[in-house]
């Protein structure tokens, strides 16, 4: 039987919620942190890349991190010897998944739910404390764009998803992290 260990770090865009995470990692870990990242360098633009670069340069050398593709299933189960898994960030995970190039889910909101329902699933496999960040996209206005739309609520979902599996979650407000459960 598993022993995961499951805390949700969410907020908005530079809402502080990486560092945060990171913090609370190395606190929880210290050299034993696997990060996971979920935006592959060489799918992002130049100004991803930039961020991605940054994220690297904010985190210990130590840490060993696992990029996520398609494969992510295998790679997480091969991930061993971690006492914490970041996973940074479930948005990107959610989008690079369901809404890469000119695709729209059908039922964005459906697919996300089997995503992330994959995930969890993976994660209960596991005896590591995951700490897992996420964006909050939907307390702003509603998207103008269907596509953007689609995104909001699949996330949306998303995020209820692993709120409810949460051990332990914090929303970030301007670098302040308030305990929601």
């Amino acid at each position: 039987m598993s022993t995961m260990h499951l805390t949700f770090v969410i907020g908005g865009a530079r809402s502080g919620k990486s560092a945060f995470a990171q913090e609370l990692a190395q606190r929880c870990g210290g050299d034993a942190v696997c990060y996971v990242a979920t935006l592959r360098e060489d799918v992002a633009d130049a100004e991803m890349q930039q961020r991605i670069r940054r994220h690297r340069a904010n985190r210990p050398e130590t840490w060993p991190t696992v990029t996520l593709d398609d494969r992510w299933r295998a790679q997480l189960r091969a991930i061993n010897g971690a006492r914490v898994i970041l996973l940074d960030c479930l948005s990107l995970f959610v989008g690079g998944a369901l809404f890469m190039g000119s695709h729209l889910p059908a039922n964005a909101e459906d697919e996300a739910a089997a995503l992330v329902g994959d995930l969890l699933a993976a994660m209960r496999d596991s005896s590591a404390h995951w700490i897992v960040v996420s964006n909050e996209v939907g307390m702003s206005i509603v998207p103008e764009h269907p596509a953007a739309r689609a995104y909001r609520d699949a996330l949306g979902r998303a995020n209820q998803m692993v709120m409810r599996a949460a051990d332990e979650a914090y929303f970030l407000v301007a670098g302040a992290p308030l305990r929601v459960k």
